[in-house]
């Protein structure tokens, strides 16, 4: 078991990130210890790594938490998939199809603008090189 703290460290989280992912529904209520501390298990733990995973690509908070309602990993799929796990996958490859479609997006533009930052750089340097060789 685990402190908040120790959960914060551990996936990367502040304290108050936990706090307001439990607020919110993101997450839920970790075990309290008498005195209403909270308790993070392993569980709790391994939650909260994948979310900071799928915060890392830059899903909201509202896909986020619907990418995880189910509850369920797939890490070690048990075959036959019933029809809520298919279901599930296919709502989870949804989100993270339409997610990769806006960074591609935004990669494009952040591409285009390098490459105009890029060019003015070149620009100036030529300019300065000019003057330099003119003196």
């Amino acid at each position: 078991m685990y402190s908040i703290g120790q959960a914060a460290e551990l996936t990367g989280f502040s304290i108050d990130t936990l706090r307001y992912y439990e607020k919110i529904g993101l997450t839920k209520p970790p075990m309290r210890k008498p005195g209403g501390l909270r308790s993070y298990s392993e569980d709790d733990v391994r939650l909260l790594s994948s979310l900071h995973c799928l915060k890392r690509t830059g899903l909201s908070l509202g896909e986020m938490k619907t990418f995880l309602q189910e509850g369920r990993c797939f890490a070690n799929p048990i075959f036959p998939l019933s029809d809520d796990d298919k279901a599930a996958i296919a709502d989870r490859k949804q989100i993270l199809s339409e997610h990769l479609a806006r960074m591609e997006a935004q990669y494009l533009a952040l591409a285009n603008v390098i490459g105009q930052t890029r060019e003015k750089l070149d620009f100036y340097t030529k300019i300065l090189e000019k003057e330099a060789a003119m003196e």
